[in-house]
């Protein structure tokens, strides 16, 4: 086993949120190995322990903790009602006159909000939305970025049970006709545009365009964030001042917050539904148990309004922490300037993805020698498995101090299976744990539990933040379809796992449908790309499998002149023959998703024949142009025979 980056310190327990609550459940010496075996094999009681714990206010209290365990169609705390929105507001512990939010972006000026000012305006936007018709159950969607308007506006929503959709005003046309269409949504909220670094984006025309397509619409409410908006109501009209108090709807435990979607990169996004109480459990434990939140921390994470971890950052005043909104290009002006970030506003948690910090250590970035780090003391890191590498970067360039969480989840749960926690040490290339509450299990072909080697992650015992559906699907038929026909009665997502038999630590090694099948051996792509991109010349990388001919594809963005030999040679050496592509091709771009995640099938489809319009959805894509280079290439693939 190897030597940790970091080890916890001896007074964790004393000094962790993880320590208080074994010592409320009077489980003091615990380890996480029995803590975890716990709360799988006994998640009523773990469950309920998570609601008492952190206080959860039900104005009906629960008839029982869960009904039916079987999957799908288990139903946890019934007949509690409560509210999403209220709980993030109490804000436990947190400081009054304190900022609770703090937002920075390369539009405008910097905002800092206290408690009372957020509730304040959460408090003028809730009667501003029931004033123009929004009842519960209505649907209300953001076509906004990460600026405090839009989190208002989630927990005005949810404050009238009213259901709450964004998308991040990047995203094109199409691709948010195609999520909002399936809602039917009444009141849309837009900025007219934005700043990415010094580039000013219009986006009036795309909003008038959304608008037209969306006949539910009852009003169109502009945030004037570029310029002075485009003729319709404004924020300032919606958020006009009120004497009534803020109160909260109480709905059921299930009852719809906001509606999330997958990628829809090879076809109609699916909208995937959280619900109230099952949202809030699962990110007050993840916050405050597994990255140790809780007042006086300050909360950032590099998201936008399209990915997951927004929702994820947002929940961050449920466990007293504040949190740090930010909008803007991650890279400008230079990669130095999201850690210079954590410094400004004294980020004491600083989530992003592994691209990011992979593209740091690539630039030769040392963030500890531009920015003032030292009140970080845990850096989260998702989006794309963390090679070994990035690990000891993090700790060489960044700090030898803090924790780096290596996690993996997804938008269908809105957090994280597996992760960090501040009882176990960090080892390169590893992460740490499964999630307190998360049935993980790697499953051979056969539906068998194994370990020490590649299985399917599997979810074998129903969790709280497991959707409530999908919006429109009235038997279940699209949401079991999705996650439950290869292994009945198992959860089911798609990632490839392998969890360690002795310390029961995890390596994601990507997408089970991205999986290369060579000679009846299963490669994962991560570690292609951990030894391909970590030569110099080599900016980016993306690997297919044909099975149908059994070629192995490589397809390489260089950073400078290339030298194919020394990539099969390094592939060789560092994984196996295997591994070595029959061809390596030069792109301009590897095609991503808005969230930045490779889009190996689309491309694998692509050069099977599928046309690339049909493939991929372009407005999912961050960089749609760059697919004509795959279609360029299967259409000279079907030339050649």
């Amino acid at each position: 086993m190897s030597t940790p980056l970091w080890s916890p310190p001896a007074d964790v327990r004393d000094r962790s949120r993880i320590g208080a609550y074994l010592r409320w459940l009077k489980r003091d010496e615990a380890d996480y190995g029995t803590l975890w075996e716990w709360s799988v094999t006994d998640p009523a009681a773990f469950w309920r322990s998570i609601w008492d714990y952190f206080e959860i206010r039900a104005d009906t209290p629960p008839e029982r903790v869960l009904e039916g365990p079987a999957m799908p169609g288990a139903r946890w705390f019934p007949g509690a009602t409560l509210n999403y929105a209220e709980h993030v507001l109490r804000a436990p512990g947190a400081t009054p006159g304190e900022p609770i939010v703090l937002a920075r972006g390369q539009t405008r000026s910097p905002q800092d909000l206290t408690l009372q000012e957020l509730k304040d305006q959460v408090a003028r936007v809730r009667v501003g939305l029931r004033a123009r018709g929004v009842q519960q159950g209505d649907r209300v969607v953001a076509y906004a970025p990460n600026i405090p308007e839009t989190l208002v506006l989630l927990l005005a929503t949810a404050s009238l049970g009213a259901v709450f959709s964004s998308c991040a005003p990047e995203f094109g046309v199409r691709s948010v006709i195609d999520r909002w269409r399936q809602i039917a949504p009444t009141v849309l909220v837009a900025v007219d545009g934005y700043r990415y670094g010094d580039k000013p984006v219009d986006r009036r025309a795309e909003v008038a365009e959304i608008r037209a397509a969306l006949p539910s619409l009852t009003h169109t409410v502009t945030i004037p964030y570029l310029g002075d908006g485009d003729g319709n109501e404004t924020w300032a009209e919606l958020a006009a001042p009120t004497d009534e108090p803020l109160t909260f709807d109480p709905v059921p435990f299930d009852h719809p917050l906001y509606v999330l979607y997958s990628s829809g990169t090879t076809g109609l996004p699916k909208p995937i539904v959280h619900g109230h109480g099952g949202i809030l459990l699962e990110h007050v434990k993840m916050l405050a148990l597994h990255h140790d939140l809780g007042p006086g921390d300050r909360f950032l994470w590099f998201t936008t309004t399209g990915w997951m971890m927004w929702n994820f950052l947002v929940s961050g005043p449920a466990v007293g922490a504040s949190i740090v909104l930010f909008d803007g290009s991650p890279a400008h002006p230079d990669l130095g300037a999201m850690w210079r970030l954590a410094e400004e506003t004294g980020t004491t948690y600083f989530g992003t993805s592994a691209p990011f910090l992979m593209a740091c250590r690539k630039a030769g970035l040392v963030p500890a020698d531009v920015a003032d780090l030292s009140r970080i003391r845990g850096i989260g890191s998702t989006g794309a498995p963390l090679p070994a590498e990035g690990f000891d970067w993090v700790y060489r360039a960044v700090g030898e101090n803090l924790r780096l969480d290596s996690l993996s989840g997804g938008t269908d749960v809105c957090t994280g299976f597996v992760g960090g926690s501040p009882l176990l040490p960090v080892r390169a290339g590893k992460i740490s744990c499964r999630a307190l509450g998360a049935s993980v299990e790697a499953f051979d072909p056969d539906g068998k539990p194994v370990r020490d080697r590649l299985g399917e992650l599997v979810i074998t015992a129903p969790m709280p933040s497991m959707p409530v559906g999908f919006w429109g699907d009235e038997d279940g038929s699209r949401y079991r379809e999705a996650y439950f026909d290869v292994f009945p009665g198992v959860w089911r997502h798609g990632d490839w796992i392998t969890i360690d038999a002795e310390d029961g630590s995890c390596v994601i090694t990507g997408r089970s449908d991205a999986t290369l099948n060579r000679g009846g051996v299963r490669l994962g792509t991560a570690e292609f790309y951990s030894v391909v991109e970590g030569l110099d010349e080599v900016a980016d990388s993306l690997v297919v499998h044909l099975e149908e001919t059994d070629d192995l594809l490589l397809f390489v963005v260089p950073a400078k002149d290339l030298d194919l030999e020394k990539i099969r040679r390094a592939l060789r050496e560092g994984l196996s023959p295997r591994h070595v592509p029959d061809e390596i091709h030069q792109v301009a771009a590897v095609p991503r998703t808005l969230s930045g995640k490779k889009l190996e099938v689309p491309v694998k489809r692509i050069l099977g024949g599928t046309p690339a319009v049909e493939a991929a959805a372009k407005g999912a894509l961050a960089n749609p142009e760059s697919l004509a280079a795959f279609e360029q290439l299967a259409a000279r693939r079907a030339t050649q025979g």
